[in-house]
């Protein structure tokens, strides 16, 4: 008996491993292939929690560090259908379907690329989670994108001042 239960924890640990690699291995090829948001330049990798991955029609994909970017993204594609809008989770870093997943509007951590944060989760226990200890409110994708372009004009505002007090900040470190 005791032989049996050692194979089976030795087949347990072996289908976590497997399973922790391979959420690890999609997370390495989705931000290898598209380091960078090419509307922002922000590092993918560092909002690995927040990035998305659109596949569109005609095969070609952009990722992006934000629901934010994939939106301007969507505007400026009028042509290209989206065949798969993928989101991290924001807990596991793993990507998911957008439009299946939970997602927290607002609340009281900073978004990305926003003033009213917009997060992902795979489970809705865990966007439930999110907003006992964070506030917002759980959505479906549709009110996450809905709000994203009811606040893109605000968003662009803010993003252009944090632009110009950086370069201005930069001006003056010159001697």
């Amino acid at each position: 008996m005791r032989m049996k239960a050692k194979i089976l924890w030795g087949f347990v640990i072996v289908a976590f491993l497997l399973t922790a690699f391979s959420a690890f291995a999609q997370t390495a090829d989705d931000i290898k292939k598209h380091p960078n948001c090419k509307y922002c330049g922000m590092d993918r990798e560092k909002f690995n929690y927040s990035r998305m991955l659109t596949t569109y029609s005609d095969g070609s994909e952009f990722g992006s560090c934000s629901l934010h970017c994939t939106a301007l993204d969507l505007a400026v594609n009028l042509d290209k259908a989206p065949n798969s809008l993928q989101v991290a989770d924001y807990n596991t870093k793993k990507l998911i379907d957008a439009e299946k997943s939970t997602w927290v509007i607002g609340g009281k951590k900073p978004g990305v690329m926003t003033k009213v944060a917009k997060w992902a989760f795979e489970k809705p226990e865990d966007a439930m989670v999110f907003v006992k200890e964070n506030e917002g409110k759980v959505a479906a994708f549709d009110d996450a994108i809905k709000a994203t372009f009811e606040d893109m004009y605000s968003d662009v505002k803010m993003i252009q001042a944090k632009r110009a007090k950086m370069k201005e900040m930069q001006k003056e470190k010159k001697p």
